[in-house]
């Protein structure tokens, strides 16, 4: 498959309810198409933005809406919050931060392979911040914090998100986010060569639907009758995230 190389793009914000909802589900999956394809397939994280800049308390109408759209991902999905969160800090509606520690984690890795690694754990990080230990991301020093409990150096971490190339980077993923027919985080968008775009039901709960409609479109890649160029993968329901 090297002339005709497929990429999984995983759609996201590290501090999106729905895709901590969705986490138990997508890990699984993205471990199964890993031991499935290997490096036939890369799983790529495009970190989407939430939520630009802000020095602004959250308005409470916002913040009583997103503790619904929490109790509602715990009823649904079963995902586990802390919602002392509300009352332990001051929220803002800023999640551009916490996307950029993500890009900044990546750049300590020393190959591809350690940065996509070091990605995956700040995103973790970040989330169980979030919503299980009621730290609030959108603090420089919580990012600070977290990247040095997974040892990497928080001093660099810090410089690094508010770097040029940095900006550059995570513009680029903006704009890779906007240019997909997604509506929604999370999203998954498989790219192969082709022209054609199909469209699968994304399951929150289940990764075998999910992974049968992958594997179908690789399969067929593999023995030279696919005509599709990006699978995308859309939610059931959602809300505010």
């Amino acid at each position: 498959m090297t002339d005709q190389q497929a990429t999984l793009y995983y759609v996201h914000d590290p501090m999106c309810s729905w895709c901590w909802g969705f986490k138990p589900c997508w890990d699984e999956l993205k471990g199964r198409l890993g031991e499935r394809f290997g490096e036939q397939l890369r799983i790529e994280s495009i970190v989407g933005g939430l939520a630009r800049d802000a020095n602004e308390p959250m308005p409470e109408e916002l913040q009583n809406r997103l503790q619904a759209t929490w109790h509602k991902i715990h009823q649904q999905l079963g995902a586990e919050f802390n919602f002392d969160f509300w009352t332990k800090n001051q929220p803002r509606r800023s999640t551009y931060m916490s996307c950029r520690a993500v890009l900044a984690a990546q750049k300590q890795g020393v190959d591809d392979a350690e940065s996509q690694a070091l990605g995956w754990a700040m995103i973790e990080a970040i989330q169980k911040a979030y919503y299980l230990r009621a730290l609030n991301p959108s603090d420089v020093p919580v990012l600070q914090q977290l990247a040095g409990e997974l040892g990497l150096d928080g001093q660099q971490l810090v410089e690094d998100m508010d770097s040029r190339e940095l900006q550059v980077e995570f513009r680029e993923h903006l704009r890779i986010t906007r240019s997909l027919p997604i509506q929604g985080f999370p999203s998954l968008v498989l790219s192969v060569p082709g022209v054609h775009e199909s469209w699968i039901t994304q399951d929150y709960s289940n990764p075998e639907p999910m992974f049968d409609e992958i594997e179908q479109k690789l399969s067929g890649l593999l023995s030279g009758e696919l005509a599709v160029n990006k699978l995308v993968v859309k939610k059931v329901s959602g809300g505010e995230v």
